[in-house]
């Protein structure tokens, strides 16, 4: 079976956030397989995905699996095998995938860029528990939202761009705070350099201490940063020692997530289900 590994929101290989993108040929095998190659594979999030019948609502059936589990809700992943199939002409036009989530859409433009559809998240301001500071090594927290259900993140604005690139969590302890996970994000100290907002994810409970570049978090962070800015279309900066752009368009209740991917590794996968 053949696995490709893809750097998605960069157009340079070894940045960005990689996947690895599995395509079957009809079907999802066991989900304990599933989990094991996710497991292998070590990477933030491994896709597979199947052709679907024609003349339906989607094209494609589509799953994401951390080291650790299944998640509902995956852009980086998306991207790669988007990627991977626009690439390999497998797929022309607008690709729908049918997820846990629902049906995503993704198309490619004119610059090799992908562009997604997926929801826009909802934001509900709550109060800071009370050991997340300390977990965020004491941070200043300007506000914390809670996402929707297909994301469960923690999303907590920092004071600044540096105290976002600085700083440096206790991962441990972001367990107790998030379904998935902890977004942090400050305003861009300087948006000449062509980005809004910064960002970095927090997973350690699906096995991920750090995701270098989280498209379904901008679900989240595109509504938040479009109230504060006063515009709909942004671009994010996303990841610490790795990082990664996401340009996203805030539509009401869709946000479109844009950005380019690059195959690192294109192999075999020698053990069948």
């Amino acid at each position: 079976m053949r696995i490709r590994i893809v750097d998605a929101f960069t157009d340079r290989p070894f940045r960005g956030n990689p996947a690895a993108v599995l395509l079957l040929e009809a079907g999802f095998p066991p989900d304990t397989w599933l989990q094991q190659v996710a497991s292998e594979m070590n990477l933030s999030e491994t896709a597979f995905a199947h052709p679907l019948p024609p003349g339906g609502d989607a094209d494609w059936a589509l799953r994401w699996f951390t080291p650790a589990a299944e998640v509902d809700m995956c852009g980086h992943a998306t991207l790669a095998t988007a990627h991977v199939l626009a690439s390999n002409g497998l797929a022309t036009g607008l690709i729908r995938f049918a997820a846990r989530c629902g049906v995503l859409t993704a198309g490619t433009g004119a610059d090799g860029s992908i562009t997604m559809d997926f929801p826009t998240s909802s934001l509900t301001p709550v109060e800071a528990p009370a050991s997340v500071g300390h977990a965020l090594g004491g941070a200043p927290i300007l506000s914390v939202h809670d996402t929707a259900a297909h994301i469960g993140d923690l999303l907590i604005e920092l004071a600044d761009e540096r105290t976002v690139r600085e700083l440096e969590p206790d991962h441990a302890a972001l367990r107790a705070f998030a379904k998935r996970g902890v977004i942090v994000t400050a305003a861009a100290e300087d948006p000449s350099l062509g980005y809004d907002f910064v960002s970095r994810g927090f997973f350690p409970a699906f096995g991920i201490d750090e995701d270098p570049v989280t498209g379904s978090a901008h679900t989240a962070l595109a509504p938040f940063w479009a109230r504060r800015l006063g515009r709909t279309e942004l671009t994010g900066l996303q990841g610490g020692a790795r990082q990664g752009r996401v340009r996203v368009t805030l539509a009401g209740e869709r946000t479109l997530l844009g950005g380019h991917a690059v195959t690192v590794l294109d192999g075999e996968l020698l053990t069948a289900p």
